[in-house]
C-alpha cells in the first residue's frame, strides 16, 4: 500500500477522487472517542437531571444526524447510503469520561471512516453543548478509527 495522497490532481489542486470504476463492496467501520467531565456533569447525566433534557439519548441522535451529514461537512467526502448506523456509548463513573463509539455500515464504492468519525464527534460536542451550563471544562479526546472492513485497501484495526 502507498502513501500517494489521492485528494490531489497532478498540479496539487484538491479534487474528490474518482471512484466510478471502483467495485462495490460490503464496507464497516467504527470509531469512538471520549469526553472527560467532572463529576457534576457525570451525576446529572446518569441521573437524568440535565436541563436540556436526556443528554445520551440527543446526543445518539445527533451523532447519527451528523453521519448521514459528513459529506455536507468534509469537503472531498462523496455521499454515501448509509446502510446501518449505531451509536453506542460507555460510562465510567470512576474514571468521569463517556465514550462514544459509532458503527457505519454500507455497501459502496467508498468507506465510511469519516461517517464513522463524525458520528462519535458530534455525539461528544452534543454531550458538551447540553452540558456546558454545568461546566465548560470538558475535555474531548482520544478521538480514532478503531477498525474498518471492505474496499480495495482490505481491513484496518487501530493496535
Amino acid at each position: 500500500m502507498g502513501n500517494k495522497l489521492t485528494h490531489f490532481d497532478s498540479n496539487g489542486n484538491a479534487v474528490m477522487v474518482d471512484v466510478t470504476e471502483k467495485e462495490v463492496t460490503h464496507r464497516t467501520a467504527t470509531a469512538r472517542g471520549t469526553i472527560r467531565v467532572n463529576e457534576d456533569i457525570m451525576q446529572a447525566v446518569l441521573s437524568g437531571s440535565v436541563k436540556k433534557g436526556d443528554v445520551l439519548g440527543v446526543a445518539r441522535i445527533a451523532g447519527i444526524m451528523g453521519v448521514k451529514r459528513t459529506s455536507d461537512l468534509i469537503p472531498m467526502c462523496h455521499p454515501l447510503p448509509v446502510g446501518k448506523c449505531s451509536v453506542e456509548f460507555e460510562v465510567s463513573k470512576e474514571k468521569q469520561e463517556i465514550t462514544a463509539i459509532c458503527t457505519v455500515m454500507t455497501d459502496g464504492k467508498t468507506g465510511v471512516e469519516m461517517e464513522a468519525l463524525t458520528g462519535v464527534q458530534i455525539a461528544l460536542l452534543t454531550i458538551y453543548d447540553m452540558c456546558k451550563a454545568i461546566d465548560k471544562r470538558m475535555v474531548m479526546t482520544d478521538i480514532h478509527l478503531v477498525n474498518k472492513s471492505g474496499g480495495k485497501s482490505g481491513d484496518f484495526a487501530y493496535d
